[in-house]
């Protein structure tokens, strides 16, 4: 039975158990912490295989075993976390819950009467917070939870076919609604409200959370922070809401957020169905994490004291947990090992040369350096191309960028491609054929690495362009343009 309010906000008071009272992130020898080297460098390589991996960090008893960033990712650089935004919404629940603002089994439309409908139906009626937090709020789809187009107004609007809390639809607007309903009684933002009680206590220092035109936080997604700060996040959670000796956050609270609240399937050998709690997945192996398209993880293992991190860009995100389930659990042991240098040397140099593949080819070809090729109007906005030798130069809706690119190596430079013309971004080229050019931009706060292939014949230029993951199909470019 889930527990009462008022058991939450007594818990706010007691002091939970934890291995170690402090948590100082200190950077330690996997063998200090039970764990064999050889079985990280085993995930590393595994993963490495993949080429989607960003960012990994691994934390056991409080203390840094295990970090490495696949160039041109960065150790201090945020990156975005789509729906593992949805377990920081959730915390921002919990602490006003704890400061009496309101409760998980208020109705959702006590915060909203202006934007109700004109009829109410039952159902909506009976929508609670709580509703919200298991992704059981009665809806059989999704309203849009774009940033131009979510509101309370559109969520309250679309249809509620089934009873809240017995029907799971994992639904961005529900937690969209819970940033809304924070906001509504605290008068802030949620990236706001948490800075003090949260991102500050936590050593986050600069999260960023996108917000809708009404600038309430997204809730669902839009949360930029470090990989380290996923990891310090993991960690509080699996203190119970302690950090340093502090109490942050309700024992309780975090017990009912990261335990079974709802069904949602019952295959045993996935890791999306093994129940749902407030805004966290439960795992295999007793595990629970937050997580996010493309592979953006927070993954919590209680029984071994561990808070694994990763960011990714990931088309096959139960992989990723298989190989931490098939090649690092089993290297989790009760005490110290015996150092093992060789290995342990082995994995820093790993961690260390990190790096998504590049384009493999020659530096230069004869074959169209310096001229400009045109495009005739297409959707893209993509007006002309041209290669001078070291970079990509786009016209693109009016406005040209160079994309600088090095050889065998990511170079920063200035980004393009539709909706990331603004993102921080590194690239690389190759000639992978004589008259073929490929060239490769990575947004290193995203997923996403774009892929331009460029094939010169005569006076003739073949681009096809598109990104190694997206929603819905994502952005593809096949476009033939001339020379000027």
């Amino acid at each position: 039975m889930i527990r009462t309010l008022s058991l939450l906000l007594l818990a706010g008071c007691a002091a939970a158990p934890a291995a170690r009272d402090v948590d100082d992130f200190s950077r330690a020898t996997p063998e200090a912490e039970g764990v064999a080297s050889s079985a990280i460098l085993s995930l590393v390589d595994a993963l490495d295989k993949i080429d989607s991996l960003n960012s990994l960090m691994i934390v056991r008893h409080g203390r840094v075993i295990a970090e490495g960033w696949w160039a041109p990712y960065k150790a201090d650089a945020n990156h975005e976390l789509y729906s593992l935004s949805k377990s920081f919404a959730s915390t921002a629940v919990g602490l006003a819950v704890a400061e009496g603002k309101l409760s998980i089994d208020d109705e959702v439309l006590k915060f909203f009467p202006e934007d109700a409908p004109a009829e109410v139906p039952a159902n909506l009626k009976a929508m609670r917070v709580r509703d919200l937090l298991t992704m059981s709020a009665g809806h059989q789809d999704e309203t849009s939870s774009a940033a131009d187009q979510i509101t309370p107004k559109s969520f309250l609007a679309h249809p509620v076919p089934h009873k809240p809390g017995t029907h799971f639809k994992y639904n961005t607007p529900a937690t969209f609604m819970c940033s809304a309903i924070v906001q509504k009684v605290t008068g802030q933002p949620i990236v706001d409200y948490l800075k003090p009680r949260l991102f500050e206590p936590l050593g986050i220092a600069k999260p960023v959370w996108n917000a809708n035109a009404q600038g309430v936080s997204l809730g669902g997604y839009g949360l930029r922070v470090r990989t380290e700060d996923i990891a310090r996040f993991g960690q509080l959670y699996l203190r119970k809401g302690r950090w340093n000796g502090k109490r942050l956050l309700p024992e309780a609270w975090v017990e009912l957020a990261t335990s079974r609240q709802v069904s949602n399937g019952s295959n045993p050998k996935s890791d999306w169905e093994q129940g749902y709690g407030f805004q966290f997945w439960r795992c295999r192996n007793g595990a629970y994490r937050g997580d996010g398209a493309f592979g953006q993880y927070c993954v919590v293992l209680p029984e071994q004291d561990v808070v694994i991190a990763i960011t990714s860009g990931l088309k096959d995100m139960q992989a990723v947990l298989n190989l931490i389930w098939d090649r690092l659990l089993p290297g989790f042991k009760a005490g110290a090992l015996p150092e093992d240098p060789t290995s342990r040397a082995a994995l820093t140099k790993r961690l260390e040369n990190l790096k998504l593949r590049t384009p493999e080819g020659a530096a230069a070809s004869a074959v169209a350096t310096g001229r400009v090729y045109a495009f005739p109007a297409n959707e893209h906005g993509l007006e002309s191309l041209a290669w001078d030798g070291s970079a990509l130069l786009v016209r693109q809706k009016g406005v040209e960028r160079k994309i600088a690119c090095g050889q065998r190596d990511w170079v920063k430079g200035a980004s393009s491609w539709g909706a990331y013309v603004n993102e921080p971004a590194a690239a690389s080229a190759a000639w992978t054929a004589a008259d073929t050019l490929v060239v490769k931009q990575c947004f290193t706060e995203t997923p996403f690495v774009a892929t331009w292939t460029l094939r010169f014949t005569g006076d003739e230029l073949a681009c096809a362009a598109e990104t190694n993951v997206n929603f819905r199909g994502g952005v593809k470019i096949s476009l033939t343009g001339r020379a000027k």
